[in-house]
């Protein structure tokens, strides 16, 4: 399922880095009082995130009074986040901001960073009544309206999104804004419009970032992906990870890229790559289901044991909580908890992954009619996405609407032949057991009910 918050931290952390970049060429020159700090020696992996918290401890050292310091800071620590995936970097940030908003409580750079972190914490309310008192207050913002797009897509007001990324595109369109463009593209059904501002986003991406330029790169494989250009789509992770060896979201993408080929062996090893740099659920996942069809059930096992343990001890916990849900319902295992945590889901979060997750769910427990409900939700947008078409297939399976059933499970595998890599094989076995129903019900034989489960 595809996400969209970390564009929110990217563009809000360019800005902010953007902003104090001369600091970081002043602090350089001979004499200046930043110069010792600011040339201590960095690891050999150092990146450019660490070397951007070196030079804000050094600009904070030096003025502990200025806030622009501590702004520095927080960005840094929300750019670690992204490049490693350790949100333990955004309590970090978020404690520098709180030094900032005590020495400046009205700077507006510093405010716009509070309200993306509120993003990541899944406060979308909280995030989005920031940024609008932020904007009836001053002058227009693009990052604001950034936060705005993201914060109203995870409330499901799509309407409102697509304004606020169109009032985003007129202020500044940049790599940020037209990815959000996509976005909303693809999320309404139009796969090739969505490539298209994903390619425009990947020109205009900052080159001095590489972490950025690479992440740009990996989401337009990720819509190649979904319109089925598998190949064209591995290009661009590989493109990616020239860009930023041992990139995790690339080397995920192509380890997913690998099992659609088939090349199990290959994918299980692209995904241990990406598991050792960043130690995702959606990692040992992918790792534990690879393993199991491969015939290793006890690897397989040691996966899914990781995916709990990661939630319980990730300071991330709460924003994977859909990926656990999913996971329990997919392995038929804590199914009551898993329907628990998606009830609290919607109750916050109303986009239509988390009623396509609900409905799932629901569907797992038994609870067929619910289901439909929110699988309905969930299709509202006329999204192209294989699980959800998947979901909803054998939802109505359950409900005996044998033909709605057949059209979805084919539209899925339509979609992507490949898209799970253990559900695909039951789409089609349940499509040809339809089908010979179908068959036998033309001729005026009687059948008996074939359900299976998902």
């Amino acid at each position: 399922m595809r996400s969209k918050l970390f564009l929110t931290i990217a563009a809000v952390t360019l800005a902010v880095l953007s902003t104090f970049a001369g600091i970081q060429a002043l602090s350089h020159r001979k004499g200046h009082p930043d110069s010792a700090l600011a040339a201590q020696p960095l690891p050999a992996r150092a990146t450019q995130a660490d070397r951007q918290i070196q030079l804000a401890e050094a600009r904070i050292k030096q003025l502990p009074s200025l806030a622009e310091g501590y702004n520095l800071l927080a960005a840094a620590y929300m750019q670690k986040a992204r490049e490693t995936g350790d949100f333990g970097f955004n309590a970090r940030a978020e404690t520098a901001l709180d030094r900032s908003l005590k020495l400046s409580p009205d700077d507006r750079l510093t405010l716009t960073m509070h309200a993306t972190l509120l993003l990541t914490y899944h406060r979308f309310r909280q995030a989005l009544e920031e940024a609008k008192r932020m904007q009836a207050s001053g002058p227009e913002s693009a990052e604001l309206y950034g936060v705005m797009t993201d914060a109203l897509v995870e409330l499901g007001d799509y309407e409102e999104a697509i304004k606020s990324a169109q009032k985003m595109m007129n202020l500044r369109p940049d790599a940020a804004a037209y990815s959000r463009v996509a976005y909303l593209r693809a999320l309404h059904g139009d796969l090739a419009g969505a490539i298209a501002a994903m390619r425009v986003a990947v020109k205009a991406a900052n080159p001095a970032n590489p972490e950025n330029a690479s992440w740009y790169r990996v989401h337009l494989g990720v819509e190649l992906m979904s319109a089925g250009q598998r190949i064209e789509a591995e290009r661009e992770f590989d493109i990616a990870l020239k860009i930023l060896p041992g990139y995790h979201l690339a080397l995920a993408a192509k380890g997913r890229a690998r099992t659609g080929a088939g090349d199990l062996e290959a994918a299980v090893e692209f995904y241990r790559q990406a598991q050792q740099r960043v130690p995702l659920p959606d990692y040992a996942i992918a790792l534990g289901d690879l393993y199991n069809r491969l015939g290793r059930t006890n690897d397989a096992q040691r996966q899914y044991d990781l995916v709990e343990f990661i939630e319980r001890t990730s300071a991330a916990g709460a924003t994977y909580s859909r990926q656990l849900a999913l996971f329990w319902a997919d392995h038929d295992t804590k199914l009551d908890e898993a329907l628990q945590i998606m009830i609290q889901e919607r109750d916050v979060r109303k986009d239509i992954y988390t009623f396509d997750a609900l409905a799932w769910c629901l569907y797992k427990k038994g609870q067929f009619a619910e289901a439909r409900e929110s699988i309905e939700q969930a299709k509202r947008l006329g999204t192209r996405d294989a699980r959800l078409f998947y979901h909803a297939g054998m939802i109505y399976d359950a409900l005996g609407d044998r033909g709605r059933a057949t059209k979805f499970l084919k539209l899925a595998l339509d979609t992507d032949p490949s898209f799970d890599i253990l559900h695909a094989d039951v789409a089609r076995q349940r499509i040809a057991q339809l089908e010979t129903v179908a068959s036998r019900s033309s001729r005026g034989e009687f059948s008996a009910s074939t359900k299976t489960g998902g």
